[in-house]
C-alpha cells in the first residue's frame, strides 16, 4: 500500500467539535474543495463524489475513537481501494492538530498518476477542516 499524508494543520477549537462535525458526512460538502468536487450526495456515514482528475470515489465510516481518530474506507466502485484517517489531537484549549492520512492499493502507473491530486487534495481537506468555524 501506498502511503499519502497532510501536513499538519492547526485548529482554533477543541476537538469534541470537529470530531462531532467530521463524524457526519452531511457536514462534509461543506469542507471539500467544491471546484474539486463535483456530484456530492450523502448520508451520516456514506457519501459519493467525483474528484476532478481520478473520477468517482465513495467513502463510509468503519471506525471512530471518540474526539480522536475517525477511519473512512472506500465504498462501492471506485478507481482504487483506500482508506483515510483523521487523526486530532488537542493540545490545549482551543487548540487541535490535525492530520489526514490516505493509503491506498496503486499499481505504479496509477500511483504516477494520483499522488499530486491526492496529496493536494489531502492539504485541502486538512486546511477546510482546520479553518471551518464550529461555534
Amino acid at each position: 500500500m501506498t502511503t499519502f499524508e497532510s501536513d499538519i494543520k492547526s485548529a482554533p477549537h477543541d476537538q469534541e467539535k470537529i470530531f462531532s462535525f467530521i463524524s457526519n458526512f452531511n457536514n462534509f460538502k461543506n469542507l471539500v474543495p467544491q471546484d474539486k468536487i463535483k456530484d456530492w450526495q450523502s448520508t451520516e456515514e456514506t457519501c459519493r463524489f467525483k474528484v476532478d482528475g481520478i473520477g468517482e470515489a465513495g467513502l463510509k465510516i468503519i471506525d471512530k475513537e471518540p474526539c480522536k481518530t475517525i477511519k473512512y474506507s472506500t465504498d462501492g466502485k471506485v478507481p482504487f481501494n483506500f482508506f483515510l484517517w483523521v487523526q486530532l489531537i488537542q493540545l490545549a484549549d482551543k487548540d487541535t492538530r490535525i492530520k489526514l492520512t490516505l493509503k491506498a492499493e496503486l499499481n505504479p502507473m496509477m500511483k504516477m498518476m494520483v499522488t499530486k491530486p491526492i496529496n493536494k487534495f489531502l492539504n485541502l481537506l486538512g486546511d477546510s477542516i482546520a479553518g471551518h468555524h464550529y461555534d
